[in-house]
Order: C-alpha cells, then sequence, then structure tokens
C-alpha cells in the first residue's frame, strides 16, 4: 500500500536540508565559550534577548576584539552593544569610554556598583532623544576591557550581558524589560538578521533551518534578499539566498512564489556553481515532495549537474587574473563561511561540500521511495545517504548529524510499517541522540521525541508515551517554532489524555491545547488587556503609541517585502524600495525609544507565560459559570468542559469533517444568498440537536446548573454561535411532527430547548485572552453612548469618477440602514451623555479626524459590513460603510483605519451583516498586523479589539430587517432590565424566540458576545 505524502511531515522532516553549505551548530560541548559562538542568549528568562556577533565596528582595533548587537524581543531594532576589547585594556579605556559618553549625548553621573560580586562603573548618558536616557556599564578583567552599552530601560539586558561577556559562558538570570506581545514570533529573528554581516546572516539562517525554527529561517533568508536587492556591500550570494526564500515559500504552501524564486535563483550570476546547482536541485525536490509529486522529484534529483569546476568562474577570466567585484565578494564570504564549522574543525573542501548536498539528494530519493511505497529502494538510498555523511572525515563532522537524523527518521517510519517494532524505536531514538548531541532545545529535537513519543503510544506503551510527549509539551513554548514543529504530531497525546478521566490528565490536556493555532483576535485581546493593566492612563497612552509605531513597522516591512519578491523592478519602484527601507530604519528606531520608556511602567516589564496554567482559569471563574473548549487535532474532536471546582476532557464523537458538514448544513437553513438577495429556510433542527449532542458528550450533567457558558469554538464551529445548539428533546418531537404537515408554518419554532435560551453565551479565543479580559479595568470613558450609521447616498460627482474592478459599485451606498435603533439607544442611556452621527456627518474622514472617540463608553454602528471581496479577482478587505467624506474618502471604516482608533469602550455593537467573518491575511499584514488572518473573528471583531474595546458584538451572517428583529434585539441590550451584557442579549433573544414570527434562530441567534458576557454593557 503505497503512503500518503503529508505536507506536514514534508516541512518536518525535509525543511531541515535547506543547508548547503557548514553552519555552526547548537551543539552542547560548543556552548561551554561564547568566543566561539556567533550568538547567544542574554539571561535566562524573562524577556528574549540575544547578543549578536558583529565582525566590523569603530571600536574593533586588533583581530583580538569582540562585538556583538544587543536586540530584544519586540524591540524594532538594537537596544544596545557589548564589547570585549583587548586593545583597549588598561590605558586604552578611558578615549573608548569617552567617545562611548560622547555618542550617548554627554553623561551625568557616574558611580562604582557591584553586578553579583563582577565590580563594574555604571555611567548614566541622557541620551540623544528627549526623555530616552542611555547607560554605558565597564570593567576590566584579564586584560580586556568589558563594555555594555545602550538604552537605559534595558538595563537588565545590558548586565547581564556584561556579567556573560566577562564570564565567557551565559550567566542565568531574568531579563526584566519592557515587552508589549505586539509582534509576531520572527519579529526579533528580522531584527537579528539585520544586524549581521552576510557570512553570519547566511550561517545563522542555516542554523535556525536546521533546528527546525523554520519561521524564524525564513526570516533571515528574506533580510538576505532585500539586502543583496538594496545593494548591500557582501551580500552576493544571490542564487542561494533566492533559492532558501523559495523554500521557504514551498513550505508555507506557496507553491507559485516559490518556483517564481527557484527560476530567479537559476538566473542569478552565481548559479552556474555546482554546489549552488545542487542546492537548486535538492531544493526543487522538497518542493514536489511538499506537493505530492513523488515522481517529479525523483525526476529532478535525476537531473544532471555539473562536476567539481572553479565554482562557476570563467576559467579564461580567471587565467588571466581577472576577478570582478560580485566574484571577488563571494570568494571571500565562502572562505569565512567554510571556516565556520563545528567545533573549529577545519574548513570543508568543494568537494566535501558537493558530497554533502550529494548526500542529501540520496536522502530525498530515499524520503520519495517511502513515499510512493517502495520501502526496499528507500531504505537502500536512506542508508546510503548515512553512509556518504558518515564517510566525510570518517564521520567526525559533528554538524551533519541533523541529516543522519532524517535518515533514521524515516527508516523508523519503514520499519514500523514492516512489522519490526525494535528497530522502529531503534531508529527513531537514534535520530533523537543525534539531535539533542548537535541542536539541544531546538524544534526539530521536539519533533523528534515527538514522533518516538508518538510511536510508544501506537506500541501500546502509554505510560512512555504519556512521559515523554508531556516533556515535549512543556518545552515547546519557549522553543522557537516548537508549537508548529510538534502540532501535527501530539494527537496521540490528547486521545491518551482524554481516556484517563483523572484531574491532572485534565490539566495537561488543558496545557498542550493551548499550543493548537487561535486566530490572531486573541493576540489582540492580550494585548489590549497589557495595555489596560492599570487602567486608562498616561502609561496606557505611551503603550498604544508604541503598538502603532509597531504596527507601522509591520506595515513597511510587508511593501517592502512585496517589492523584493518582484522579478523585476522599475526605477519608481527602486527608489521606493530605498525609501521604505529608510523608513522602516526611523520607524524602528522610534518604537525601540518607545519601549525604554516604558521601562518606567513596572507592569510592562511583567511577562505573561504563554500558557495559562487550569487552575488559574478556574479561579477566574465565578459560580454557575463554565468554559467549554473544542480542540480539533488530526481530523478528531474533543471538548473540554472546566468551571471552577471540575474539568473533564471527552472525545467527541464527530470528526472535524463531520463538524464542517454540519455546521454547513445549519448556516444552510438560516441564510443564503441567492441572485444576490438573502434567503431563509426552515431551520435544520435535527442537525443541531446532533451538533449539541456531540459537542457535549457526557456533559449534560455539568451543564444543568450552568447560567454563563464561555465557548472557546475551533475550525468550523468559530463560524456558528453556540447559542442555537438544541439541548434536549423537548419540544423538537412536537415541532418535527407539526411541520411535517406542508401547510404548517416552519419557521414558527417557539418551545425549542435552545441552549442561549436558560444562558448566557460567551465567545472566547483562547483561555489567556479570556482571563487578562476579565482583568481589565472598567472603561473611563465620560460619555455613554455613540451611535453611527444611516449613510448618505454618494455626492453627485462620485458618479462621473470612474470605479475599479475593486472597488465596491456605488449602488451599495444606497440603501442605508436607517438609525432607529441608535435613537432608542441613545434614548436609553440618556441624551445627555449620548451622541449620534447620521449622513455627512457618518463619514470615513470625519471619524477617522475625530480625537475623542475615547471618550465613549459604547459605540454602536448600524450600517453596512463589507466582509467579502467586490468581485473574486479582488482579495477581501473588512470594512464598514460610511458617508463620503472630503477628498481622499472612500466612504469605508477599513480595517486598517479601525485599529487605528483610539477607544476606550466597553462595548462596539456592529449591527451589520457578517461582521464576525475574517481578514485575509494580506489585508492583516497591509494593516500592520504580523499575526493572524484566515480565521473567523480576524476582521472586524480584531480591529475593534485592536482600537481598544473590551468586547465586540458581532453577527456571523446578515441580520434581517424583517419584522424588526435586529432592531427588537439591540434595542433589548439597553432597555435597563439587566446589567451583564451577556443577560441582557439573551433576554432580548428569548423575547424573540418566544415570537413566532422570529422564533426561527435567523432573526435572534446571529450575534456573538466576544470578550465577557459578565461585563456590563457600559
Amino acid at each position: 500500500m503505497k503512503a500518503r505524502f503529508n505536507r506536514t511531515a514534508a516541512v518536518c522532516g525535509l525543511i531541515a536540508l535547506a543547508m548547503a553549505s557548514p553552519l555552526t551548530p547548537a551543539a552542547a560541548a560548543s556552548r561551554e565559550s561564547l568566543k566561539r559562538e556567533d550568538s547567544f542568549r542574554v539571561g535566562t528568562t524573562g524577556v528574549l534577548c540575544t547578543a549578536q556577533s558583529q565582525g566590523t565596528g569603530p571600536l574593533l582595533a586588533s583581530m583580538f576584539d569582540r562585538g556583538y548587537a544587543l536586540v530584544c524581543r519586540d524591540a524594532a531594532t538594537q537596544i544596545g552593544s557589548l564589547y570585549a576589547l583587548r586593545s583597549a585594556a588598561g590605558s586604552g579605556a578611558r578615549a573608548v569610554l569617552d567617545r562611548l559618553a560622547v555618542e550617548a549625548g554627554g553623561c551625568t553621573a557616574t558611580e562604582n556598583t557591584s553586578l553579583d560580586g563582577l565590580a563594574v562603573t555604571r555611567t548614566s548618558c541622557v541620551g540623544t532623544v528627549p526623555g530616552v536616557p542611555r547607560l554605558i556599564l565597564s570593567t576590566q578583567s584579564g586584560g580586556t576591557l568589558y563594555i555594555a552599552e545602550g538604552l537605559a530601560g534595558y538595563e537588565p539586558a545590558l548586565s547581564l550581558g556584561l556579567q556573560s561577556l566577562v564570564a565567557d559562558r551565559a550567566v542565568p538570570g531574568e531579563v526584566a524589560v519592557t515587552v508589549t506581545g505586539t509582534t509576531d514570533p520572527t519579529a526579533l529573528a528580522r531584527v537579528q538578521a539585520g544586524v549581521l554581516d552576510p557570512e553570519a546572516a547566511l550561517s545563522e539562517g542555516y542554523l535556525r533551518n536546521n533546528a527546525g525554527s523554520f519561521a524564524e529561517a525564513a526570516a533571515f533568508f528574506e533580510n538576505l534578499v532585500e539586502r543583496s536587492r538594496t545593494g548591500d556591500t557582501g551580500f552576493a550570494r544571490t542564487a542561494e539566498y533566492l533559492a532558501n526564500q523559495g523554500l521557504q515559500q514551498s513550505n508555507l504552501g506557496k507553491r507559485a512564489a516559490a518556483l517564481d524564486l527557484f527560476e530567479r535563483a537559476a538566473r542569478a550570476p552565481d548559479a552556474v556553481d555546482p554546489i549552488q546547482q545542487r542546492r537548486l536541485r535538492n531544493f526543487r525536490a522538497i518542493d514536489a515532495l511538499n506537493n505530492f509529486q513523488v515522481d517529479a522529484a525523483l525526476e529532478i534529483l535525476a537531473t544532471p549537474v555539473s562536476a567539481v569546476s572553479a565554482g562557476g568562474l570563467d576559467p579564461e577570466q580567471l587565467a588571466q587574473g581577472v576577478i570582478a567585484r560580485g566574484v571577488s565578494q563571494r570568494l571571500n564570504t565562502d572562505a569565512g563561511q567554510l571556516a565556520r564549522l563545528a567545533g573549529g574543525e577545519q574548513r570543508l573542501s568543494t568537494e566535501e561540500r558537493i558530497e554533502i548536498l550529494d548526500a542529501q539528494s540520496e536522502y530525498l530519493r530515499g524520503v520519495a521511495y517511502r513515499a510512493g511505497g517502495r520501502l526496499a529502494e528507500a531504505k537502500q538510498a536512506l542508508n546510503n545517504a548515512i553512509a556518504a555523511i558518515d564517510g566525510i572525515r570518517g564521520g567526525r563532522v559533528r554538524s551533519l548529524g541533523w541529516l543522519n537524523a532524517a535518515s533514521y527518521t524515516d527508516l523508523g517510519a519503514i520499519a514500523e510499517a514492516e512489522g519490526d517494532a525494535a528497530g522502529a524505536r531503534a531508529q527513531l531514538s537514534e535520530a533523537v541522540r543525534l539531535l539533542a548531541l548537535e541542536y539541544p532545545g531546538s524544534a526539530s529535537l521536539l519533533a523528534a521525541e515527538a514522533r518516538l513519543a508518538a510511536l510508544y503510544a501506537r506500541q501500546g506503551d502509554a505510560a512512555a508515551a504519556r512521559s515523554a510527549f508531556a516533556a515535549v509539551v512543556k518545552a515547546a513554548p519557549t522553543t522557537p517554532g516548537g508549537d508548529q514543529a510538534i502540532r501535527p504530531i501530539i494527537g496521540p497525546y490528547f486521545a491518551l489524555l482524554a481516556q484517563s478521566g483523572s484531574s491532572e490528565d485534565a490539566a495537561a490536556f488543558f496545557a498542550a491545547a493551548q499550543t493548537l493555532v487561535r486566530p490572531g483576535v486573541a493576540q489582540t485581546q492580550a494585548v489590549l488587556a497589557r495595555e489596560l493593566s492599570g487602567g486608562s492612563d498616561e502609561a496606557a497612552a505611551l503603550f498604544r503609541e508604541s503598538s502603532t509605531v509597531s504596527r507601522e513597522v509591520v506595515r513597511v516591512e510587508t511593501e517592502i517585502g512585496r517589492l523584493t519578491r518582484a522579478t523585476e523592478l522599475t526605477p519608481d519602484e527602486s527608489d521606493r524600495l530605498q525609501t521604505l527601507t529608510a523608513e522602516r530604519e526611523t520607524l524602528a528606531t522610534q518604537q525601540t525609544q518607545l519601549l525604554a520608556r516604558l521601562a518606567a511602567y513596572p507592569r510592562y516589564r511583567v511577562v505573561s507565560p504563554d500558557t495559562l496554567p487550569l487552575s488559574e482559569l478556574q479561579a477566574a471563574l465565578k459560580p454557575a459559570e463554565a468554559y467549554y473548549k473544542l480542540s480539533l487535532i488530526g481530523g478528531r474532536a474533543y471538548g473540554m468542559m472546566i468551571t471552577a471546582d471540575m474539568a473533564r476532557v471527552v472525545a467527541v464523537p464527530a470528526s472535524t469533517r463531520d463538524l464542517e458538514a454540519m455546521v454547513a448544513r445549519l448556516r444552510d437553513s438560516i441564510v443564503r444568498i441567492e441572485d444576490g438577495q438573502t434567503a431563509t429556510y426552515p431551520f435544520d433542527a435535527p442537525t443541531a440537536r446532533l451538533l449539541y449532542q456531540a459537542l457535549f458528550t457526557g456533559l449534560d450533567e455539568a451543564l444543568a446548573d450552568v447560567r454563563h457558558i464561555i465557548f472557546e469554538p475551533d475550525g468550523p464551529l468559530l463560524q456558528l454561535p453556540p447559542n442555537l445548539l438544541i439541548t434536549s428533546d423537548a419540544g423538537l418531537p412536537e415541532y418535527l411532527a407539526r411541520v411535517a404537515d406542508i401547510t404548517a408554518d416552519a419557521y414558527d419554532m417557539r418551545g425549542i430547548a435552545w441552549l442561549g435560551r436558560d444562558r448566557m453565551v460567551t465567545t472566547a479565543v483562547s483561555a489567556r485572552s479570556f482571563v487578562d479580559l476579565r482583568r481589565i479595568a472598567p472603561s473611563s470613558a465620560t460619555r455613554a453612548y455613540l451611535g453611527l450609521g444611516q449613510n448618505a447616498a454618494p455626492p453627485a460627482r462620485m458618479s462621473a469618477i470612474p470605479r475599479d474592478a475593486c472597488e465596491w459599485p456605488l449602488a451599495a451606498w444606497t440603501n442605508p440602514i436607517a438609525a432607529t435603533e441608535l435613537r432608542t439607544a441613545a434614548a436609553a442611556l440618556g441624551s445627555g451623555s449620548s451622541e449620534i452621527l447620521t449622513d455627512a456627518a457618518f463619514a470615513d474622514t470625519a471619524l477617522n479626524g475625530r480625537d475623542d472617540l475615547r471618550n465613549f463608553r459604547v459605540l454602536h454602528f448600524a450600517t453596512h459590513g463589507l466582509v467579502t471581496a467586490p468581485s473574486p479577482q479582488c482579495s477581501a478587505q473588512p470594512a464598514l460603510l460610511t458617508s463620503f467624506g472630503t477628498d481622499g474618502s472612500d466612504g469605508l471604516l477599513t480595517f486598517k483605519e479601525i485599529f487605528d482608533l483610539r477607544l476606550d469602550a466597553e462595548t462596539v455593537i456592529l449591527s451589520a451583516c457578517d461582521t464576525a467573518g475574517m481578514a485575509t491575511v494580506s489585508a492583516t499584514r497591509e494593516a500592520g498586523i504580523a499575526t493572524g488572518g484566515n480565521f473567523a473573528l480576524d476582521g472586524l471583531v480584531r480591529a475593534f479589539v485592536g482600537a481598544g474595546s473590551r468586547t465586540v458584538i458581532a453577527s456571523h451572517w446578515p441580520v434581517p430587517d424583517d419584522f424588526g428583529a435586529t432592531e427588537r434585539l439591540i434595542s433589548g441590550l439597553f432597555d435597563g432590565k439587566a446589567t451583564r451584557i451577556g443577560e441582557s442579549m439573551r433576554q432580548a433573544a428569548v423575547t424573540l424566540m418566544d415570537d413566532a414570527a422570529t422564533s426561527h434562530p435567523y432573526y435572534w441567534s446571529a450575534f456573538a458576545i466576544v470578550g465577557d458576557g459578565e461585563r456590563p454593557l457600559q
């Protein structure tokens, strides 16, 4: 039987093959002396900061001097520098320190102090930017002057960096500096890559690839391509950079981009090098395997390549002594790169590098054979690859163990397929051993350990599997790329934990489930909670300013990335690229300085762990509350019910595909768009009952006393409000019997036991963000309500302006939603503290120009939501429709513009169509948001959370105008009968449930409370 080649397996097992030249491994033995490292972590806990080696600099006067750029998570540029200067020891120290003092804007105070017994001179400097002081720490030891200098707000990092240099080892300690949580996991890698020379950046990119930190590796290679394109000195390995970037795109599933980059790599001047040819051949084969094209991969691997030569250089030119600038740069970087092999080994020859690449090719051939079911040939090829690697210098090139580890992994899979249980364990154990030696603490090692744990589970050794999986899950959150590496492998762990029923395994399940991908709005909620952790004060305003600049950095980087990926640039585009590069540098400096200023507020130096202990969630839950978490893993589904004193995991008796089908049937029975019109059909009540039974199997008793359920959906359930699930058969047989009569009213669904009838329902997107939001202080806004809607018709001048195919037709503005519900709400909350904007006042430019929006506790939009694209060839850009304003107005409040609003709201109500929908990844990046996208709730909901709303009420489908249903539902929120927003929504929905005309879920179920239904409306 042929094995199906899974894309995820390709990512985990093949991307490590990106190494085409030697690199510095993360071997435990080589971590003892920092002198031999290109980078090292500063501190062991707290905010992640690293020191990146720099080979040149004004203070590095001799070959024995060392310099490092110090970079930290969330800071968009380096925060300081470290130096070990033998040339400046003794009498030369004063001149160096005086020079640094001048560069730091002048210094005001110097004192002698001690860092854990290390005598240090501490010099405080005013800095060159007002309000951003700098610091110089220095000491002399063993004939060397050691210095740490940088932003004073990062003193813990500077101190630990200095201690580590003097000790020549990583000194443990906490780096308690400012962190906002606004950046993506690869942001630090981009900064690291930007401060390195070309040789070191390339080496570090390969190191991260082989360690399994694929997203970080992608950031390094993208940076190399960009710097090559902008003409930075020394960045001449164009073919290598492009080929690596192409491989990253392939592993991200972006094949068209990958193939284009491979073609560009093949056309690069250095592509004729036999080493480059082999690299590109291997990468193309990996791409074919990523796309399940086994035969194509084998054909690519059989492609002839050049034999050993002068490296693609013109022999006639070499004979005449002609070496062009690009060739000279490549020879120099080659020399340095070859010298970076593990443990101080002598440089590899060109022939040896080719042997490595050919061994790679043999390994890939083995993978392809295994994917095609040709196991005997696969074993032969894999063993050939191992023998080839072991034959290079007698197997003493320790940095190549990662390739043998990959071969042993595949041999283990073959042994298992052949029924050789002991052989499978032995092969996978050898892969773990090699990676533990060479890449301790890496994502590659975690993945190997997870594969071995999964094998234990399949072989019935539950105890060994449970123990191994637990260690992997514990390490994943602090391992770069760890969560991503283990997600496809840990499915058996969830199955083991769900079988147990013990409280310990429930806690373990909860921890493991938090390694799964969540919508980007979860991060945005966490950032908002961090911003407002001390209330809406001056510090929160500074935090918001830093977040805004961070988004601008991402926006500029997105545009730079688009330009550097282009095959050819026009002169204007080349100028634009240079301008953007300078703009990014300015923004990055500004953002880092803002973070340094935030150091004055201790609450922003507290780092929350990425995972939330189960006990902490339970402590946050109130009586009669339950948190339900749905987790989809490897096609299987699990539900977890958590109360203040109970936690239980159940295996959902429905696959992911089953859940997708049920959700699709339910949505189709609620609303469809037919010929541009909204159509509603009789509700599929039996499916709603089946879906409830699947999700809450065995949990009925635990749910009986629950009056507020916080529902964390996953997969297809992100597109469905859970309040329409049917909890019992009460009333259901009678309804089905009644509607069997074709003359009966199938839309009269009174008497059905809806989940949302007796319970408040909140939608959560992660346990961490829910708990953080629950702790946020109330809004300090002074005014109660701002209602916005009833847009004006487009001005006559607009009809004379041609519309682009990706612009919405003007007809979209000709059917405004009446402001009736806005006036009802304003009257209920008191006209003296309320305001309504309609017609011309409700223009995008007017809203973007207001600086008082943070003065309103409730913002209520009654307008059309545009969450799809105007036509299929266009990308979706979520927006709210407004009136047209002054010059530059497009009549839309866009995703980016919403994110940039400054709110201090308790609640934002989006009484518009399908506002709980997603934003695409491209729209998200264009708005300056580095994470998320392509998830439901990542569109307008996320934008308003980012703007500063604690809770957002949004709709899952186009809301109805019939029977005044939406107006009645939203108006019920403001009738004052309940103080909690969730209870107000429940009561308003019940009035519609009890009305025969509006008892169908289409009328009352659309709106989801994203945040916390326990909070007050205002």
